[in-house]
């Protein structure tokens, strides 16, 4: 019965699109972010963003997931909009590679080596493989084959259930009535639109449309137009991701748009002017699995040729359709479309988190200004500053904690949890320079004034300070990692110099050189200094010891100090920050 074929292509659909999926984050997981990093470099070429685009998205076996990366990399801010024209339009032509794999199931021939590389007969054989791999491995790259071995051959089973379930169809009029309606270019364009939109995946697609070849009722003359809208319809992903996005992402997906229905029109122009003239002969013949994924490449690398030449008319399109408005902000980096690249979501995620760090440092720097010579300006600057690392810790902890609810890799967790612990530790560090702050207003309220020798050990401190903070930043941002070596030695001088800075001070205000006023002031003031530098060695520590597979600071004090390089190190910054001789 008819209705149980419909079931059979219903089901076989679903492992089809299953299989797609599971196979695309297989080969996401196993390259560790770096097509996601490789899309993220600046490139000014568009022939070179051609290539970019088609090689990511052969690999990744999706030219939807390339367009939304790129959309949400023009709406961070860390591509411009001239360099995704030409992704975008790579993207086109990588996601071609899928039809021609699926294709394969239409190669005929009684040769061992022919059958062999038929899907039906060695897909089975991945499948056992790859359930084999994934219930043995332990390594996380080998799981990841397992996956990807595993969702080919469920994508192969599927089509290869489609096509069996819809082969009886070639008998039925009213189906095959169906498809020559097809012939009509318009409706041809819009059945495949709206099936690609509703599905959200040309290459999907395109394989049902392979797959009802096998009726022998597609035409040449029905799947030229489906094809040309199932490129038309794969825009929507694009279109629906960039819904809230600013306008450079918008026009980013209204550049997709562009090029599919500008190349589209253009194509089936001089494809049916063609036929006029020379009248076509093949247009009526029953079209294979191996002619749909033909014709879908000369399409996409026909449009990429043409409109190549024309990629600043395309964004110059894109800018008339979506006008200016609101410039991104800081926050814009935390794009959700990342979510589901977890590797690109963390990468943000540490350069919103090393902005953060500078954001403190600079409160930090005018607070101790301040303390000196109070000034109204600075005051201003360094409550902006402790409102903005507010705002900053607010967003990227909702932000890695959504990432931390994704599928993430042993190392992608680990940084994951390091910037969560990070961005608390530089909350306080702000946090306390406003507390600074509190102090030299109090010390300019009330006229105070320090005797020359604590001026002098408080400068001492602070500039302590301010080196445990500069080497935490290059380190924590990448730029010298091994800088966080220097942060526990540092730290435990800063300890010392606490203690004597009080000892000294407690001292001063026995012999009356200093009021009690000012002796609070001071205390409050080292207290401070010593307490920034113990969030400077929580954020080291969580550092080192995240490399090392766990997340205990303490151990990682422990250990560190019995080193020859700690004591080193130690003995150098004790000689550099010596306190003044007492008198």
């Amino acid at each position: 019965m008819v209705i149980f074929k419909v079931f059979s292509l219903l089901g076989g659909l679903a492992m089809f699109l299953y299989g797609m999926n599971v196979m695309g984050d297989g080969l996401k997981k196993l390259g560790g972010g770096k097509f996601e990093n490789i899309l993220g470099r600046l490139t000014s070429s568009p022939v070179r963003g051609v290539l970019l685009g088609a090689l990511v998205t052969a690999v990744i076996q999706s030219s939807s997931a390339t367009t939304v990366m790129v959309v949400g990399f023009v709406n961070s801010g860390i591509m411009q909009l001239s360099q995704a024209v030409g992704i975008i339009m790579g993207a086109n032509v990588g996601t071609t590679i899928t039809s021609w794999i699926l294709s394969l199931s239409g190669i005929e021939g009684d040769s061992f080596w022919i059958n062999l590389v038929k899907p039906v007969n060695f897909t089975p054989v991945l499948a056992f493989i790859g359930i084999i791999i994934s219930m043995a491995a332990k390594s996380e790259k080998k799981k990841n084959l397992g996956s990807i071995l595993i969702g080919f051959a469920v994508l192969m089973f599927g089509m290869e259930t489609m096509s069996d379930a819809v082969e009886p169809l070639k008998n039925v009029p009213s189906f095959t009535n169906i498809l020559v309606m097809f012939k009509n270019p318009i409706l041809g364009v819009l059945a495949g639109a709206i099936m690609t939109a509703i599905i959200q995946s040309s290459s999907a697609s395109v394989g049902i449309l392979q797959a009802l070849c096998s009726t022998g009722a597609v035409t040449y003359g029905a799947a030229v137009p489906i094809i040309m809208g199932q490129n038309i319809g794969t825009c929507a992903t694009a279109l629906i991701s960039c819904i809230g996005a600013g306008k450079n992402a918008k026009r980013t997906a209204m550049v997709h748009l562009y090029f599919n229905v500008i190349g589209t029109l253009l194509f089936l122009i001089l494809f049916y002017l063609l036929h006029a003239i020379v009248k076509f002969d093949f247009i009526n013949n029953a079209a294979a699995a191996v002619d749909i994924a033909v014709i879908h490449s000369v399409f996409n690398i026909f449009a990429t040729l043409v409109l190549l030449p024309f990629n600043k008319l395309l964004e110059k399109l894109a800018k008339l359709t979506i006008r200016e408005g609101a410039s991104i902000d800081a926050f814009a980096k935390l794009d959700e479309r990342f979510l589901n690249m977890p590797t690109i979501a963390i990468n943000q995620s540490h350069t919103l988190a090393v902005n953060m760090a500078y954001i403190a440092k600079e409160a930090y720097e005018l607070a101790v200004e301040c303390m000196v010579k109070y000034d109204s300006e600075k005051d201003k600057k360094i409550m902006e500053n402790e409102a903005m690392a507010d705002k900053y810790e607010d967003a990227l902890g909702s932000y890695l904690v959504r990432i931390s609810s994704k599928d993430l890799t042993e190392e992608e967790s680990r940084r994951v949890s390091l910037y969560l612990h990070a961005i608390g530790d530089i909350e306080q560090i702000s946090d306390y320079s406003a507390n600074i702050l509190h102090n030299a207003r109090n010390k300019n309220e009330k006229d105070m004034h320090f005797s020359e020798k604590a001026i002098n050990e408080m400068t001492v401190m602070s500039d302590a300070v301010n080196e445990i903070m500069d080497k935490l930043i290059v380190a924590f941002s990448g730029a010298e990692p091994q800088e966080v070596e220097c942060i526990a030695p540092l730290e435990s001088v800063i300890d010392r110099l606490k203690r004597h800075l009080k000892k000294a001070h407690i001292r001063r205000i026995r012999e009356g050189k200093c009021t009690v006023d000012t002796g609070f002031v001071f205390t409050d003031y080292i207290t401070i200094l010593e307490k920034i530098s113990d969030h400077c060695a929580n954020i080291a520590g969580a550092m080192m010891d995240l490399n090392e597979n766990s997340f205990d600071v303490h151990h990682y004090m422990g250990e560190i100090v019995e080193t020859p390089e700690y004591k080193r190190l130690y003995s150098e910054y004790s000689e550099k920050y010596a306190l003044p001789v007492s008198k």
